[in-house]
């Protein structure tokens, strides 16, 4: 078995493999105060629970877009189970052609989600990334990853509607039953998710006219499938990408 850990500014993402089959996959805070030995408590419970031990882990890969967090996580795995882990940075073999002006700037979960998707879907592609920063990665037929374009989140934007004014509420992210909202709440949560599907389908239909191709575009990441049914421009939903993309690089680096 081995483990695969995608450490995100809010959440925490493990998956277990056995071969190519995705076992059991966990979803944990991304807390950067805690130590080796807090993390290590936590995920031997979660494993326990499914009947899997740290013994039972032949390797290990991580990907972070949280810097100080990769040696924490790092001690915790030479310490609790015994392996020193694999991480995705620069020199790692991934089977892209990164044609960006400085490769060290892109963030690991990025070229994790494009490995998978060029693997699964061929290309070209565009990989939408709806995390903490909503993210369009594309990658043409060559497998050369061409760059992309940052957005803010959609918790990041609701979270600010809620700070920034005074009579707003702090609301929960799903969809609403008409556009026109009669009430605040329904107002902002069609704002919010109507407002991120025209923001979706806008910045692909300029992708494809740069690009000039047809790219398949994928969807990925915690709120995916919140936003991806109102959209016309995605294809497919992958929300377990980054985890099948980090199974394929540690496969790729396994020597």
């Amino acid at each position: 078995m081995i483990l695969v850990v995608d450490i995100g500014n809010t959440n925490i993402v493990l998956g277990i493999y056995h071969n190519r089959e995705l076992l059991h996959h966990y979803r944990i805070l991304t807390s950067r105060q805690s130590t080796e030995d807090e993390y290590g408590v936590l995920i031997h419970n979660l494993f326990g629970m499914k009947g899997i031990s740290f013994q039972d882990i032949e390797g290990v890969i991580i990907s972070s877009v949280v810097p100080p967090l990769v040696k924490v996580l790092e001690q915790m795995c030479t310490k609790y189970i015994g392996k020193t882990p694999l991480i995705v940075g620069p020199g790692i073999r991934t089977g892209l052609n990164l044609r960006y002006e400085n490769p060290r700037e892109i963030g690991a979960d990025r070229i994790v989600n494009a490995v998978a998707a060029v693997e699964q879907y061929g290309g070209p592609l565009v990989v939408v990334d709806f995390g903490t920063a909503t993210t369009f990665d594309c990658i043409d037929d060559q497998r050369n990853y061409l760059g992309g374009v940052i957005v803010p989140g959609i918790g990041i934007s609701t979270e600010a509607l809620y700070q920034r004014a005074s009579k707003l509420p702090r609301i929960e992210l799903e969809k609403p039953k008409k556009v026109i909202g009669r009430n605040t709440i329904s107002a902002m949560q069609s704002g919010i998710i109507y407002g991120y599907a025209g923001q979706v389908d806008g910045i692909v239909a300029r992708i494809r006219q740069e690009m000039q191709a047809e790219p398949t575009v994928i969807a990925t990441g915690g709120l995916a499938e919140l936003i991806a049914g109102e959209t016309t421009s995605i294809q497919e939903i992958a929300p377990l990408l980054t985890l099948d993309g980090l199974r394929i690089i540690f496969e790729r680096n396994r020597d």
